[in-house]
């Protein structure tokens, strides 16, 4: 596992379009449904171990999003035929044991991952209501190695959000496995 930092964004980019089948349903989900809504978008896989540390934190925390108004997305765009655990069966066996509230999509092509310029599993953008990027960074300071995850930086960027307050400056990058390009 090589260890990769995410790039960092400027806040203000919009959100880019896709469409992509959600694992959990075998429907397609669009950027356009979750119009005027805030939007969390994690891009993540099944085997990464820095996403496994944090997913039981990231199941509770996107269910007080929800409750909030925030919607949250979880794209996997890694090479299924170098590492087939992240595919789409295995990504919906992922969700239902671990009780996903939000859509896991399947990035087969990798444009999505791309285009959100993507270099890491997991890296957290969320979005305002008009989808402008408001946060791009860690979940928080814990490792896989290091303590329990809680997610208080994305936390605290939402509750910064929804209170209308300026985006946060000192943002740390997410870091993590890098994505596996095909």
């Amino acid at each position: 596992m090589a260890l990769t930092k995410s790039r960092v964004l400027p806040t203000g980019a919009t959100a880019p379009d896709f469409a992509l089948t959600d694992t959990r349903s075998n429907t397609q989900v669009t950027r356009a449904d979750f119009n005027g809504s805030p939007l969390l978008v994690v891009i993540m896989c099944n085997h990464c171990p820095f996403v496994v540390h944090l997913l039981d934190s990231l199941v509770q925390r996107t269910i007080e999003f929800a409750e909030n108004g925030v919607s949250t997305v979880a794209i996997s765009a890694n090479d299924v035929a170098s590492y087939p655990q992240d595919g789409p069966d295995k990504m919906a066996e992922l969700a239902a044991s671990r009780g996903f509230q939000f859509p896991y999509l399947f990035d087969e092509t990798q444009q999505v991952a791309k285009e959100f310029k993507a270099v890491c599993t997991p890296e957290f953008y969320l979005f305002d209501e008009e989808h402008t990027l408001f946060y791009h960074g860690q979940w928080d300071s814990t490792r896989p190695s290091s303590g329990t995850a809680t997610g208080d930086d994305v936390a605290q960027a939402v509750k910064t959000l929804l209170a209308d307050e300026p985006a946060p400056s000192n943002v740390k990058a997410a870091v993590g496995c890098s994505v596996k390009w095909a």
